[in-house]
């Protein structure tokens, strides 16, 4: 079995067609046609449904797919491990990291980690939290910050850097900041900005209004990631929005939480690492750099 026809079931299986596989391969169409005819060949299945749109998985062809994305991710750390050990235990480490959790605690710990390993480099990956989840299972990142799950995994180690609850914030004379007595409904009277519905804050949003009763929240202006990008928007107007008080502490002049009783969203924010993966000593380093960052973070309430 050839590994070049086993990236071109891969390249192909994630394009969805072999037009756009061989092009972000540099291959010609013919050669991945030929690869993966060889592959059904071999293991004397049918890995796709051809049709008029594209190329689309049978049921073999996506169990097929989950087995080979953990193989490939196993042959990749071993050629990051020889590489770092022929490099001096030096590299690259490859980071996800919400964009709502960018400013905390890990710009500073990126900044560190260069200062002491100044041959390294890091690679910041930046996007929502289950996306960036996925990539580490598939060993396209070292480490993940994360907000925790509270459901262990078998498969990822999770290691606790803080806790940062979410707050409603609303700009400094918005009129339910004077309001007596302030309910979860007083807030659906007014416009939100929220993330889309994949995204855990949204999810932790919509979640509190329908326990109560309520209807969700009219959102005014939906983003695909969080909402600390636009800020602005909260400011000039009456839109309410949901980020977390370690944000609110430190770069969002102008807002203010609403104090709503009994109205909490405590998350979990830490590392999270594939339990087989290899772990390179760089990788290890930038995490005991995160934890000890973490620690200072909490002992100045979330202030640097």
């Amino acid at each position: 079995m050839r590994l070049e026809d086993l990236n071109y079931f891969v390249a192909v299986a994630q394009a969805g067609q072999i037009a756009r596989a061989a092009e972000q391969m540099g291959q010609s169409q013919p050669a991945l046609t030929k690869g993966i005819q060889r592959l059904e060949q071999q293991l004397g299945i049918q890995l796709f449904v051809r049709s008029s749109r594209g190329m689309n998985l049978t049921t073999s062809g996506t169990v097929f797919l989950e087995r080979i994305l953990t193989v490939r991710s196993s042959l990749h750390d071993a050629i990051r491990e020889a590489n770092d050990l022929h490099l001096g235990k030096l590299g690259v480490v490859r980071v996800g990291v919400p964009s709502s959790l960018v400013g905390t605690v890990f710009s500073d710990a990126f900044a560190d980690l260069i200062r002491q390993r100044p041959a390294a480099r890091v690679q910041v990956t930046i996007g929502l939290n289950d996306p960036l989840v996925t990539g580490l299972r598939r060993g396209e990142l070292d480490l993940c910050i994360a907000t925790l799950s509270r459901k262990p995994d078998a498969e990822l180690e999770q290691t606790l850097l803080f806790e940062d609850d979410l707050v409603v914030v609303a700009r400094d004379q918005h009129p339910l900041h004077g309001k007596r007595s302030l309910r979860l409904a007083d807030l659906g009277d007014y416009p939100w900005l929220l993330p889309n519905a994949e995204v855990i804050a949204r999810k932790l949003v919509d979640a509190s209004f329908t326990d109560a009763g309520l209807p969700p929240p009219a959102v005014a202006l939906e983003t695909n990631s969080s909402a600390e990008g636009l800020m602005a928007a909260i400011r000039k107007t009456d839109l309410l929005t949901v980020i977390g008080r370690g944000t609110l502490a430190q770069s969002t002049r102008g807002l203010r939480a609403l104090d709503v009783p009994n109205l909490r969203w405590p998350r979990h924010v830490g590392i999270l690492r594939r339990k087989d993966g290899y772990q390179s000593p760089l990788a290890a380093r930038l995490a005991e750099i995160l934890v000890k960052r973490a620690a200072a973070f909490r002992s100045t309430g979330g202030k640097h």
